[in-house]
This record gives C-alpha cells, sequence and structure tokens, in this order.
C-alpha cells in the first residue's frame, strides 16, 4: 500500500457478463459507454481468469483467496464453512463493510456474506412470514440432517427463475435500481468503506426494461425466445441464427441497464466527493455461451468466453492502461487487503483457514506474481506466475434439470459426456489445458484459436505440454487429479423423507414435479 492509497473499496461484480460484449472490450454495440469512461481512468485487463464458471465457488474465491477445492464451496456442499471471509476481516479492522446482491447464492444461508455489517439480498425480499415459516423450517430442517443437507443447495439457489418473480415479477433488473440506491445510502453514511455489490441483470431469464429492449432487441418478445438453457443444452430444443440474434440483443439490452445504473452510482461518488479516495473494481465473475460449442448457458465446460472475464480496476498505483498479463480474480482478495493496509491472516472464528495478504498476488505490489517470494502456502503459485487454474465440480442442481428436459424429450444423455464431468483447467495466455474425468482432456492454442476450435491434447505442441505439466503440480498441491469419475446418479431418493409442507415449497420452486 501506498502513502496514497484510497481509503475505501467499491468492488462490484457484473453477474454472467461476457468480456466481449463491452465497449472496452471493442464490442461494436454501444452497450456500456459509462464503463468506456471508467476504462479511460482504470487499468483494462484483457486477460483475467476466473477460478470457476459459477457465481458461488467464484464468490467463495473472492471473499476466502482461496481456490474452490480449498473453501469447498460448491453445488455438492452450498456453503462456505470454517474460512475467514474479507468482509469479517476488514470489518475486524474497523472499515464499514456491506454487501447489496440480486444473487440468490450470495446469502446468510451460503455463509458468504459472513463479516458484512449491512446486507440485502435475495432472500431479504421474500414476505418476512414466508422466512419465518415454511421456508425457515424446511432449511433448519435439511441442515439439521445428513440425509437431507444434500437437497439444501434447491433451497439456496431456488432457482434464478423463481428470483425473477419472488424479487419483483419484471426481473433480476427490477432490483437493480434498489441496490444501487442501497450502495449509495450506505457510502454517504460512512467514513471508510468496503461495499460490494452483485448485479444480476445478465443471467438469464433476459427480461430487460422496454427502454433498454427497445434499444437492442427491437420487436422482440422475450417470453418468446429461449430462456432456458437447460432445454437447449439436452437436446430438446433447437435454437436458430435467428433466435440466437434475438436472445443476444436481450441479453445485450440487459448489460446496458448495468452499465447506467453503475454509471449513477460512479456519478454519485464524484458529485459528493467520494471517487479519488475510492478504489474501484468491476469485473464479472463467470461469461455466458450463446450456442457456441453447442452450449448455452455457463454449465459443463471451461470455454474462455466463460473463464476469461472482464476485469477494471482504478487505483492511483496502476493508473490508466491496457494489461495483456495474466491475472487470476483469485488476487482480488489481496488487492483489496493490500490497497486498505490491512494485514489479514487472523481467523474470524477458532479453527477457521485465514489467508492473510501475500503482495505477490496484489495488483498494486511490484513483486506481483513473483511467486518465489509468496508467503502463502498457495497450490496456484506455480512456475514464476504464468498460469492461472479453474476448478469445476459436478452441478448438481443443473444436471438434475438437463436430465428431466432430456427425459421429456425422450432424450437419453450419455453417462459419459462432459454432462456428469468434473473439470480442472491450467491456461496461460497462449494456452490452455482441461482435465476432465469422463471424457478425453482438451487443450487449445488460444493465441492462434482464440475460439478453441481444435482440440491439441494429443498433439507434441510445447506449449500445450507446459500447461498441462503446470495442470498437473497445481493438482498435487490440492490434493489430487480428479480421475475417479463420480456415480451419474444425481436422483432425489431423500426427497420421501422430507415433509409434505417442504415439498410442496420445493414443487412451488420448480424443483418437483
Amino acid at each position: 500500500m501506498t502513502a496514497e492509497s484510497p481509503e475505501n473499496v467499491l468492488f462490484v461484480v457484473m453477474d454472467t457478463v461476457r468480456k466481449d460484449h463491452l465497449t472496452p472490450y471493442g464490442y461494436d454495440r454501444p452497450t456500456t459507454p459509462g464503463l468506456d469512461r471508467f476504462a479511460d481512468e482504470a487499468t483494462v485487463f484483457e486477460q483475467a481468469v476466473a477460478p470457476a464458471p459459477w457465481t458461488l465457488p467464484v464468490h467463495a474465491s473472492l471473499f476466502t483467496g482461496m481456490y474452490p477445492s480449498q473453501h469447498g464451496a460448491d453445488q455438492e456442499n452450498p456453503y462456505l464453512e470454517g474460512a475467514t471471509t474479507l468482509a469479517e476481516t476488514l470489518s475486524a479492522a474497523g472499515y464499514d463493510t456491506a454487501c447489496y446482491s440480486s444473487n440468490a447464492w450470495i446469502t446468510p444461508y451460503t455463509h458468504l456474506t459472513d463479516g458484512f455489517a449491512e446486507q440485502d439480498n435475495f432472500f431479504e425480499v421474500m414476505p418476512g412470514e414466508f422466512l419465518s415459516g415454511p421456508l425457515a423450517k424446511a432449511w433448519k430442517t435439511m441442515n439439521d440432517s445428513d440425509a437431507l443437507r444434500t437437497l439444501a443447495d434447491k433451497l439456496v439457489s431456488l432457482g434464478n427463475t423463481a428470483h425473477e418473480y419472488l424479487a419483483g415479477g419484471e426481473g433480476a433488473d427490477s432490483k437493480t435500481p434498489a441496490v444501487i440506491d442501497q450502495t449509495i445510502d450506505f457510502v454517504d453514511d460512512s467514513e471508510e468503506f468496503f461495499a460490494f455489490v452483485n448485479l444480476m441483470d445478465a443471467h438469464l431469464p433476459y427480461h430487460p426494461p422496454e427502454e433498454y429492449k427497445e434499444r437492442f432487441a427491437p420487436g422482440v418478445d422475450s417470453t418468446e425466445v429461449c430462456q432456458n438453457s437447460k432445454e437447449y443444452n439436452a437436446g430438446a430444443y433447437e435454437i436458430g441464427d435467428d433466435e440466437w440474434e434475438d436472445i443476444r440483443g436481450l441479453y445485450d439490452a440487459e448489460i446496458a441497464h448495468i452499465d447506467d445504473q453503475l454509471t449513477r452510482l460512479f456519478d454519485h461518488l464524484k458529485e459528493t466527493g467520494r471517487w479519488d479516495d475510492t478504489m474501484v473494481v468491476v469485473c464479472a465473475d463467470h461469461g455466458e455461451l450463446h450456442g457456441e460449442h453447442g452450449l448455452y448457458g455457463h454449465e459443463f465446460c471451461l470455454y474462455d468466453p466463460l473463464i476469461n472475464v472482464p476485469l477494471m480496476v482504478k487505483h492511483p498505483d496502476l493508473g490508466a492502461d491496457r494489461r495483456d498479463d495474466q491475472v487470476e480474480l483469485v488476487d482480488l482478495y489481496h488487492t483489496v487487503l493490500d490497497s486498505l493496509g490491512v494485514e489479514g491472516g487472523e481467523p474470524a472464528s477458532p479453527g477457521d483457514d485465514a489467508v492473510a495478504l501475500d503482495r505477490t498476488r496484489s495488483l498494486l505490489s511490484a513483486d506481483y506474481r513473483e511467486f518465489a517470494r509468496a508467503a502463502n502456502d498457495d497450490p496456484g503459485q506455480r512456475r514464476n506466475g504464468e498460469y492461472a487454474f479453474v476448478e469445476y465440480s459436478r452441478p448438481v442442481v443443473e444436471l438434475k434439470q438437463l436430465e428431466e428436459k432430456a427425459a421429456s424429450a425422450g432424450i437419453e444423455l450419455p453417462e459419459d459426456s462432459r454432462f456428469y464431468s468434473r473439470m480442472r483447467a491450467a491456461r496461460r495466455v497462449d494456452a490452455k489445458y482441461v482435465r476432465i474425468d469422463r471424457v478425453p482432456d482438451e487443450a487449445y492454442r488460444i493465441d492462434a484459436d482464440p475460439d478453441e476450435t481444435e482440440n491439441v491434447a494429443d498433439s507434441d505442441d510445447e506449449a500445450v505440454a507446459e500447461t498441462e505439466a503446470a495442470l498437473a503440480e497445481f493438482e498435487d498441491a490440492i490434493g489430487g487429479a480428479w480421475t475417479d469419475a463420480l456415480d451419474t446418479d444425481v436422483s432425489d431418493d431423500s426427497v420421501d423423507q422430507m415433509d409434505d409442507e417442504t415439498q410442496d415449497r420445493l414443487r412451488d420452486l420448480g424443483y418437483l414435479e
């Protein structure tokens, strides 16, 4: 940290936003003029890599400085347990902390919000009597029972579709202005703050406000296009070129709404004199596929549109710049600590794992990614920092829905497929290697083949071989490679053990027929 380091941090995650749909990254549609102006005074990172392709493990990594295998928060265990969070550390250091989100995974129930003194999230927009009634009863029953806890992820996720309606009936964007309003109120009442914001507009389903829809998807009825990625991925629904164009238009409209709301927040910080004294981080937790590789959404793969995410950071030590070196979102944990001059590493609760500041992972440090000087026992600190690592455990909830869509269309999903696979990847700026436990590994020379169309895992390419070796080292450090394929059975046999009230609640939310 320098003597001129900002006293505050605003950390924004644009959920499910692809890098190549943003104006600062060369998109030819004016989706984000506000972020384009922001980029004029920030560092824009071209090669930022997420540690997973979906929300829960990525945010757990942002909040702990750990890879998914270390913190353990995933769909098969949708809770962050035994780890001290960034918010807990900063709250203990005297900072005002707040988390405002319209994402159903970022809640007290998953423990991702542990340590935030102020918070508003998906569950809090639901009726209070519902929280104190069936849902609370179901949640306690599930978490107190080893047999039922495997179903608790259904209640934490609730389904993003259910979120759209229970949170206001107009889509995630209906809550975004309120999230920004809350952030503004929090900032105005704080002296030194860490504010975290997640905006869900660009997550399926896409139902943007009319103003933005008419700009980017004129004449498109959002209820008439395919908004169910599992239906497409299962092979139960075909999407033609015109429908993909409509889907992308709706997606762009959602991003444009995010941009306008962020601009409103940024303008307020400037008008109230807080801008210059605030480090601002803007990133996505993961991207989205719109038909590439025959997939829709952000499940079942580790292709670059999902894991090579946008990242822009405004800080006086970075200045206005564009960088082509590879960075990891895991590094942002250390960057925030470094900017605020907090060392961390003190467990918030006895027995917690707590990651201390390691300046070889801080974007602000002259020693950034000089891992020979690393202070932590970090499995990702390999080979002078040129590699990023990504982990993807089996997506239980999505897989169950996929199976249901396939079965309803008379389709049998092959057991040896990417749908049932766990994956790990090592990536550097020119090459990627993906280890997959049920189907052949994948590797790509992403410098020559950025669309990842030619699998060169079996080639004698030197860059690919080096990347595979780095992945093997990471796997060894993290506890071993995923080579033992998990059972394909993801049926909910323990549903029968639940009481009628709990089953009715899951049925209302779309998880039971």
